[in-house]
């Protein structure tokens, strides 16, 4: 009876143990990562769940100093997500798709979605496709695939880059994890001296609730450190048919202010036309021969009028 109670009583300090430590940020807490099953988001390759905890990390935690160690570099290196959405004009999106694949798998990256869809039709029927692509690239390649990307564009029209931080959570996970680990090394030292079925069956109920917390803490350092050092592009392509300026059935509002533009010169062209004909050419015949018509007209008026003119009346 006093070795059952002693068995409990150890039973239930460990489980207070794990249960103090820090609490496990959720998935949603990590910049440009979508939730997903399993801390695992998509694009990333889903959490081991069996390999030891030093084969799960990429980065390892320096108790001494406080700091992130990744793959045994100088401690004080952050964790930093970076993601990064672009918009690009593009001349045939299809082919652009099949370029960036092509460059993030030669960047040693892969693709996590793409997208190929008729947009539009064009005044001869033709489709206007348009794509969207994301994929994963190394973080140090990060600017290099970004600087090609444009190169393929005709232009850009947005690009918007966003970093996260997450070198705290992850120390807080790594923290948990060492807690976790030392709960389930004593939990297994009491199964091992267990003797009563009963007492088996607690001590291994309490077994597999702390192994299945330890999975979920690997999963999520995981999902952090893969998140950092594989950056997130998310790329829109747009067609440069999209991209010109609007023209309903053939009919081109700029089109249409030309042409107005274009008859108002030659209307004005007209007119100095006009002006330079009349003061080269109608002006001297006017004046050749309006000037003696006028005189002639005037003497005939003065010379005839005062003959017709009725005599006064008393």
């Amino acid at each position: 009876m006093f070795k059952k109670i002693t068995v409990l009583f150890i039973m239930l300090a460990v489980a207070l143990t794990a249960c103090g430590a820090p609490a496990t940020p959720q998935q949603g807490e990590v910049g440009g990562g979508g939730a997903a099953t399993g801390f695992a988001e998509p694009g990333l390759p889903p959490a081991a769940t069996s390999a030891p905890a030093e084969a799960q990390r990429s980065a390892a935690y320096d108790a001494a100093t406080g700091n992130i160690i990744s793959d045994g570099s100088a401690a004080g290196e952050r964790l930093v997500i970076k993601n990064v959405n672009l918009s690009l004009v593009v001349k045939d999106p299809q082919a652009s798709v099949n370029n960036i694949t092509t460059l993030a798998e030669g960047m040693g990256g892969f693709v996590v979605t793409s997208n190929v869809y008729q947009t539009a039709t064009d005044a001869e029927g033709n489709k206007i496709m348009r794509a969207t692509i994301s994929v994963r690239v190394p973080a140090e390649k990060l600017q290099d695939a970004l600087a090609q990307l444009k190169s393929l564009a005709v232009s850009v029209t947005s690009e918007n880059t966003t970093g996260e931080d997450v070198t705290a959570q992850y120390t807080d996970l790594e923290s948990h994890l060492k807690n976790l680990e030392a709960a389930e090394a004593q939990l297994q030292k009491i199964m091992d001296s267990a003797t009563k079925t009963e007492d088996v069956l607690n001590v291994y109920n309490q077994l597999v609730s702390i192994r299945d917390q330890i999975e979920q803490v690997k999963g999520q350092m995981k999902y952090y450190s893969e998140s950092a050092a594989m950056s997130l592009i998310a790329v829109d392509l747009v067609p440069d048919a999209l991209s010109q300026p609007i023209e309903i059935g053939g009919w081109k509002p700029q089109g249409v202010a030309k042409q107005a533009v274009e008859a108002l010169i030659e209307a004005l062209q007209g007119l100095a036309t006009a002006v330079i004909w009349g003061a080269v050419f109608c002006l001297p015949l006017g004046l050749l021969f309006g000037l003696p018509g006028f005189f002639g007209a005037r003497w005939a008026w003065r010379k005839w009028g005062k003959r017709t003119k009725p005599a006064p009346t008393a």
